[in-house]
């Protein structure tokens, strides 16, 4: 899913924030079979709302993009361009590790065309670490299981938001920085600056998804950020 704030009618948008709330979820949604969330929501729905807001966006000074991935942008995670939505074959975790992926080459994109343009909006990403929720709570017996056992090594929810709420509201954050938490291996900790995977630096690769998902959404952001 995803959520904005601060929104007036007629108003300039102060900032738009986008997560999703699904992970190694098996069941099937929609016409498409496995055609699910996990690969939809976090990709081109990001990419939709955040076009649907970018007049709005524009329009408030020193407005800010957030999109939250998550660690699980490094596993087994790769843009099947051949099969985006994996129609042809579904795996939890690969559909998670996409999705997660994507998120972050849309982030580093839509900066690169804002600042080519001169705006003063920015976005940037963050990741929870890992938090005691209840979003597992579809997965696998054994999945289930070890997050039980593993719950005492974890941080709360509040403590999850953090890095999001830092990318959102610190006036120091920079456009393209991706936050999370500053323990060992981003498990937990206070949220600082972290370092995504090599594959989400992939110029090439977040132009394509940039167009790709133009068309599977229908949205087009302004001329303003065209690809410059």
């Amino acid at each position: 899913m995803a959520f904005r704030w601060a929104l007036v009618p007629d108003e300039p948008e102060a900032g738009c924030a986008s997560r999703a709330g699904t992970w190694l979820d098996p069941r099937p949604l929609g016409r498409h079979g496995r055609h699910h969330a996990t690969t939809n929501e976090p990709g081109p729905g990001h990419f939709a709302l955040t076009g649907l807001l970018i007049d709005r966006l524009l329009a408030a000074e020193g407005s800010r993009v957030v999109t939250v991935s998550s660690m699980g942008h490094r596993i087994r995670a790769a843009i099947h361009f051949d099969d985006l939505q994996s129609e042809r074959g579904y795996d939890r975790t690969a559909a998670y590790g996409q999705a997660k992926l994507a998120n972050l080459l849309f982030t580093y994109e839509l900066q690169r065309r804002l600042a080519a343009a001169g705006a003063t909006t920015t976005a940037v990403a963050a990741h929870p670490g890992v938090a005691a929720t209840e979003l597992g709570r579809n997965a696998q017996v054994p999945v289930r299981i070890g997050m039980r056992l593993l719950t005492p090594l974890m941080q709360g929810p509040d403590a999850g938001a953090l890095p999001t709420l830092r990318a959102a509201t610190d006036p120091g954050v920079r456009g393209g920085q991706y936050y999370g938490p500053s323990g060992i291996g981003e498990v937990r900790g206070h949220p600082v600056v972290v370092t995504s995977s090599p594959d989400s630096h992939d110029v090439a690769v977040q132009a394509r998804l940039w167009t790709v998902s133009e068309e599977l959404t229908g949205v087009r952001f302004p001329a303003l950020i065209a690809r410059h």
